[in-house]
């Protein structure tokens, strides 16, 4: 079969792959059109083994928030450079992504690999992408989550690479601009990284290991043994407003804490907001 430029015109558009490889799929399948897109789809894949070893720290960040606020959703897509997280098909791609998760209750990174997206599954979408683009592409991790008594609010930093979801619960109702208080929420998560809401949250491990810490540090200073447990205190108290979100001084206005800030919007509005949960996912986070 003769490999005319309107075939592989036909294919670049069917697969988006690039006018040389079009041309080279439907040489080496004798031009049937439908082993050329499979010839593809399996260069992708090729493509990704050999990319496997490669560093994905770029990508995009990207959230989907119900007209509600009840239901919301975030994930992130890597790949290896900014110039790839910023070109229209590496968007395409991280969008079509946003809206899987969103519209399904997945439980699993493999789930969502294998879930259906106009005839192919987002792991084939994903291969197709690193065929084309010829960068490794991973997708590191999504959360969906959903609220009863209460609302979420989303914030992107712009050049989405670091993205926020914070669920609020309150059973009064809230002000019509409770929006823009749980943006400035939304922006503290994102500004100051907290790993917990309140003290009461932070892993024991962990704040005994600052505890010794602490205590170690002041003991190589030539502190006497009776006032280690005093100053490891302190410092942890300081460690504790530097993690915990409640905790932490507010960032457009540091003359009070995060949990102050909570209190006078409930006091002054007759209502009973409360943090019950936030997610933020930014790039150069260890993926969890």
């Amino acid at each position: 079969m003769a490999i005319t430029s309107e075939l592989v015109k036909q294919l670049r558009e069917k697969t988006g792959a690039g006018m040389m490889d079009c041309k080279k799929a439907l040489e080496e399948t004798g031009g049937d059109f439908e082993k050329a897109i499979e010839y593809l789809r399996k260069k992708g894949a090729a493509v990704a083994a050999k990319r496997a070893e490669k560093s994905a720290n770029e990508g995009l960040v990207l959230t989907r928030l119900s007209e509600d606020s009840k239901t919301a959703s975030i994930i992130e897509l890597n790949c290896e450079t900014d110039f790839v997280a910023r070109s229209d098909a590496f968007v395409e791609l991280a969008n079509k992504i946003a809206d899987v998760v969103f519209i399904n209750n997945l439980k699993s990174l493999d789930e969502l690999l294998n879930t259906a997206v106009d005839g192919l599954t987002v792991a084939d979408l994903i291969n197709e992408a690193i065929g084309k683009i010829g960068e490794k592409i991973q997708l590191s991790r999504f959360k969906k989550v959903n609220i009863e008594n209460g609302s979420i609010v989303d914030y992107i930093h712009p050049g989405s690479k670091l993205g926020v979801l914070v669920i609020f619960e309150y059973t009064k109702p809230v002000p019509t601009d409770f929006r823009t208080f749980g943006r400035d929420i939304a922006m503290q998560v994102a500004a100051m990284k907290p790993l917990t809401i309140s003290r009461d949250e932070v892993d024991k491990e962990l704040v005994e290991k600052e505890i010794e810490i602490y205590k170690t540090q002041a003991r190589n200073e030539g502190k006497p043994e009776q006032v280690l447990d005093k100053i490891a205190q302190g410092k942890l108290e300081k460690f504790y407003q530097e993690v915990c979100l409640l905790e932490q001084l507010f960032v457009k206005d540091g003359s009070k804490a995060v949990g102050e800030l909570i209190k006078s919007y409930n006091e002054a509005n007759n209502t009973d907001v409360k943090v019950k949960q936030f997610i933020r996912f930014h790039l150069a986070d260890e993926k969890k």
